[in-house]
């Protein structure tokens, strides 16, 4: 089990359990069209991102494998909501985690991502004792994986076409890191 003590703080950022009165700023990220674009899930209405919300809510424990744990990325000055970040315990047996984020475009190209993306490895190697984290995109998003490549996660798969999202056959990027790489770094 994976309970953090919150605020997790970072250099610019905390990251903290989603509350009820995230709605409005979730809802600004997740109705934009352009932040659904390479998600499976379209840009959200008001009680689609009510019910996203409700689940993050839900998220700030990590309990056992196939739950997430879910963040909000704050800037700490005005407590303004930028990001969303993930952490998913994959496997018990095998050790194997997943990473994610999502960020509103007005506070991108900031090194946000990267900076929050970076304590969920830490949460995954250090506080889980994962063997193995990944993060998977959708092959056009290039952004996306630059923020993978500067954790210094490597590139291991690129699969053509294997999936139908969003009425179109779309490729996956698979990105890795493993344990030993993690302790090599930090």
């Amino acid at each position: 089990m994976l309970k953090p003590d919150y605020p997790i703080v970072t250099e610019r950022l905390h990251l903290r359990p989603y509350t009820p009165g995230d709605l409005d700023a979730l809802h600004d990220i997740q109705s934009r069209p352009e932040v659904a674009r390479y998600l499976y899930w379209d840009a959200r209405d008001r009680d689609e991102v009510r019910e996203a919300l409700r689940q993050k809510i839900r998220s700030s424990v990590l309990a056992d494998e196939n739950n997430g744990l879910q963040l909000a990325a704050v800037l700490p000055e005005s407590g303004t909501l930028v990001g969303d970040v993930l952490l998913m315990w994959t496997s018990r047996e095998h050790r194997q985690g997943e990473i994610g984020y999502v960020f509103h475009p007005d506070h991108g190209g900031r090194g946000y991502a990267t900076e929050a993306a970076a304590v969920m490895l830490r949460l995954g190697f250090e506080g889980l004792g994962l063997h193995r984290v990944v993060g998977r995109l959708d092959g056009r998003n290039t952004a996306s994986a630059r923020v993978l490549e500067r954790l210094g996660m490597r590139r291991e798969a690129h699969l053509v076409q294997n999936e139908w999202v969003k009425g179109e056959w779309t490729d996956e990027v698979i990105y890795a890191m493993l344990e030993d790489e993690w302790r090599a770094r930090a």
